[in-house]
């Protein structure tokens, strides 16, 4: 799990700071972004916390879930109930959710996160109830902070992307745009959502 600023974050400012698009984003919010915390668990819950619902709806309801159950670990989660997390503003399946990946834990952490490919982390990350490809991306980027991460169903990337440029309509087209941002798809996404919260995105 990385924690701070990518090392790869400075030649990715660079690189990016070319493209018509992102230069001007990048001057706009500035050159300071995404930093891993280092705790895979921690980011994985905050991720389905966040599934479906506004940056700011999800900021709240984790901010309550934290209040509850203190560190977000897994042995700390198991000390409550669905109902209890639920009571956060957490939907029931989510909460079940939750409570499965705190149970399922070891095999869930024990895994070469470090030296697998992309698809092999996605595989392994969706086997768990509860972790789609969404989710999956999501840990990919805030915690491992692979440089080249791009969600294709992320409404708010496709929305961002739809803003930048008009004829965009679809998810696929959005998805084709931003191969124009490779090898650091990552970093173009913190600047996309930038665009369209007024707080960083954080999972």
């Amino acid at each position: 799990m990385h924690v701070g600023i990518p090392g790869w974050w400075s030649d990715g400012l660079i690189h990016l700071g070319k493209d018509p698009i992102m230069g001007p984003l990048i001057e706009q919010y500035g050159p300071h972004g995404l930093e891993g915390k280092g705790d895979l668990f921690n980011t994985l819950i905050r991720s389905i916390v966040g599934q479906q619902i506004s940056v700011i709806a999800a900021e709240s309801i984790w901010n309550r879930f934290v209040e509850l159950v203190g560190d977000v670990q897994p042995s700390n989660v198991l000390k409550f109930s669905k109902e209890e997390i639920a009571a956060c503003g957490i939907t029931r399946p989510k909460s079940g959710y939750i409570l499965g990946l705190a149970q399922s834990s070891k095999q869930l952490l024990e895994f070469p996160f470090e030296s697998s490919s992309i698809e092999e982390i996605r595989k392994h990350l969706i086997q768990f109830k509860g972790i789609g490809p969404w989710t999956a991306e999501m840990v990919m980027i805030f915690s491992l902070c692979l440089p080249d991460i791009y969600s294709p169903k992320d409404i708010g990337l496709v929305n961002a992307i739809k803003k930048l440029n008009p004829s965009i309509t679809t998810m696929d087209e959005a998805e084709e745009m931003a191969k124009q941002w490779s090898p650091y798809r990552t970093m173009a996404c913190w600047y996309l959502w930038r665009i369209l919260d007024p707080i960083p995105v954080e999972y």
